[in-house]
Order: C-alpha cells, then sequence, then structure tokens
C-alpha cells in the first residue's frame, strides 16, 4: 500500500480561458472543472486509476465537500478531523497551456490536529512500501514538520519521499543530520534554492543540452543521505540522481493544456515504478511519461496508464559531476 499525505488539501477549480490572461481585462471562461486536489492528493488519483493500492491521509471535516468528490472518484481516503473547511485554489489556464495559480493559505492546523495527523502518519507506515508526503503546510502547523515526520518514520520499513517548498523545504534540508527521505521531487527552483544555485542556470544549461549543473546540484543531496532526488524541469525533461548514477529523461513532444497536477503525476508514475521494481531509469521514465500526459489533459485531470507510455520517452545516462562549490 502507499500512503499520501496532504497537509493541506484543497478544491481546485480550474477555469480555461479561450484568449491570454491579461491583467484588469474581462474574460470569458470557455470551460470550467472542480477537482479533488492537493499535490499528495493527487498523487492518491493517479495511482488508484493505475489501479494501484493507496490512501490519502488528509485533515479534512467529516462533511467537506473534498471528502465527497475523493467518494466519487474512488480514492480511498483516512481523514483527521477538523472543524474549518479546506481551501478553494483557483488555477486559470491559457490555449498554449500557461497556468495561472492562486492559492488560498489553507485551514489553520491547531496543536490536536497537528498531533493527530503525525499519529495517523506514523500508524500508517507499519503496512505501507511507500510515505509520499507532498504540498505546502498550513497556518499552525511548524515550518519543521516535515522534516520531523521523515526522522518519526526512520525505524519504519516503508520508503519515504517529500515533495515540498519555501521554508517548510529548507527545514527538511536542514534536518538531514535526523534523517533524510527516500526521495525528493524538487523542480529548478526549489533545487536551486536549498543548494545555493541559481535557478536560471539551472534551465538554461539543460534547455542548452547541458544537465551537469542539475546533476551537480541533486548530487549534493543524495551525498547528504537523500536516497533519489527527481529533478523535474517542466518542458526540458528531468534528471534523476541516486547514488548509483545519474539519468537525464526527454519528454515526447505533447500539446500543453494545463500544467496543474503535472509534478504530482510525475511523483505518483516514480512511486508506482519502484513499487514494481523497476530500475532507476525505468522510474524516471515512467515519472515523465506521467508527467506530460498530465500537461497534456485539461484542468486538473490526471493520466490513466493509457494515456502515459513510459517507451516514448528518451533517457540518457548522465555521469554525477563534481561540485564546483567543493573544488
Amino acid at each position: 500500500m502507499i500512503v499520501t499525505v496532504t497537509p493541506n488539501p484543497s478544491l481546485d477549480r480550474t477555469v480555461t480561458l479561450a484568449t491570454p490572461l491579461t491583467r484588469g481585462a474581462v474574460h470569458r471562461v470557455s470551460s470550467v472543472s472542480t477537482e479533488p486536489g492537493g499535490k499528495g492528493v493527487n498523487v492518491a488519483r493517479a495511482l488508484t486509476l493505475a489501479g494501484v493500492d493507496a490512501v490519502a491521509l488528509l485533515p479534512a471535516s467529516g462533511t467537506d465537500p473534498l471528502l465527497t468528490a475523493l467518494q466519487d472518484i474512488g480514492v480511498p481516503f483516512r481523514c483527521v478531523p477538523i472543524s474549518s473547511p479546506v481551501r478553494t485554489n483557483i488555477a486559470i489556464t491559457e490555449t498554449d497551456g500557461t497556468t495561472t495559480k492562486i492559492n488560498e493559505p489553507g485551514a489553520r492546523l491547531d496543536g490536536r490536529a497537528i498531533d493527530a495527523l503525525t499519529r495517523s502518519v506514523v500508524a500508517s507506515a507499519e503496512h505501507a512500501s511507500w510515505v509520499v508526503m507532498s504540498g505546502s503546510l498550513p497556518p499552525g502547523m511548524p515550518d519543521s514538520w516535515y522534516a520531523d515526520v521523515v526522522a518519526a518514520l526512520a525505524p519504519y520499513p516503508c520508503k519515504v519521499a517529500v515533495d515540498t517548498s519555501d521554508a517548510p523545504l529548507a527545514a527538511l534540508v536542514n534536518g538531514f543530520s535526523c534523517a533524510a527521505p527516500d526521495l525528493m521531487k524538487p523542480n529548478a527552483e526549489e533545487l536551486a534554492s536549498v543548494i545555493g544555485y541559481s535557478q536560471q542556470a539551472l534551465e538554461a544549461a539543460v534547455a542548452q543540452g547541458d544537465p551537469a549543473p542539475v546533476v551537480s546540484a541533486a548530487q549534493r543531496l543524495v551525498d547528504r543521505g537523500v536516497g533519489a532526488v527527481l529533478a523535474t524541469l517542466g518542458a526540458a525533461g528531468a534528471v534523476l540522481v541516486t547514488g548509483d548514477g545519474g539519468w537525464l529523461a526527454t519528454p515526447p513532444p505533447i500539446v500543453p493544456r494545463s500544467t496543474v497536477g503535472a509534478g504530482d503525476a510525475s511523483l505518483a508514475g516514480y512511486v508506482r515504478a519502484d513499487d514494481e521494481g523497476a530500475q532507476p531509469s525505468r522510474r524516471l521514465q515512467m515519472a515523465i511519461a506521467y508527467g506530460s500526459a498530465a500537461a497534456a489533459l485539461p484542468g486538473s485531470a490526471l493520466p490513466t496508464p493509457d494515456d502515459a507510455d513510459p517507451n516514448a520517452v528518451a533517457v540518457t545516462p548522465v555521469s554525477p559531476v563534481p561540485d564546483p562549490a567543493s573544488s
């Protein structure tokens, strides 16, 4: 079983425009969709579509519309009860796939709810092959929560993945002396922020066919104890670095429709492949196949296995390179 943890779940409302978004203008919406969301929820949705035994763990009121939405699409969940409604996030997508997100902060969690969520995560670890923790942290939750839970899960046999950003990501990296996750999935901006590299330099290097700076940055996290780093780079693909080496994936050509949930789909693809015993290069192929397929779907729709063809993803081995800061 794969357990996904979403401390800050949401209802994701996506509106699609027929014309480019212009600040201050009046726009006509061509379509609207609302889906249960939050990064971990999206991972659970993608895994469930693939027939993988997965459960979404999240805080929400028992009568929250989010839970009804999960029931309607057949995604198993476990709920830590809170009194406030979950947030509603808005994504505005344009015809070329450009996506603008407007995210609410989320329901504030008090100490009792935080403790209950932490205990639920740890209790679920006994029967999980993976615990996947994703997304922002809601008001009231300390920035160190992911780092604290990674340390609490260290005695358990499950693998642990974390996908977050900003202060929680920095706190996670600062907590590596206690425990590091088996997988991190930063994008270029997030990877650069915790390593001290330039985001623009990382993206420009990959666009020019040089993955070395990304590999070097990811290798620094692996050297500090992270099992694997899956660095997603949007249309440029992704880099995977483990203790055994590095690989660059080039995605198949697609017509982008919405980037909402694409990174979460990539994480679901990777974990699914690992759970099936795939080698690192195949895990990377599956991750990018899922992410690309999600970007080609409207709104926050997530791909089925029929949508994602890992054989269409080109993977090239790349050797980890020395960190220029250490030379």
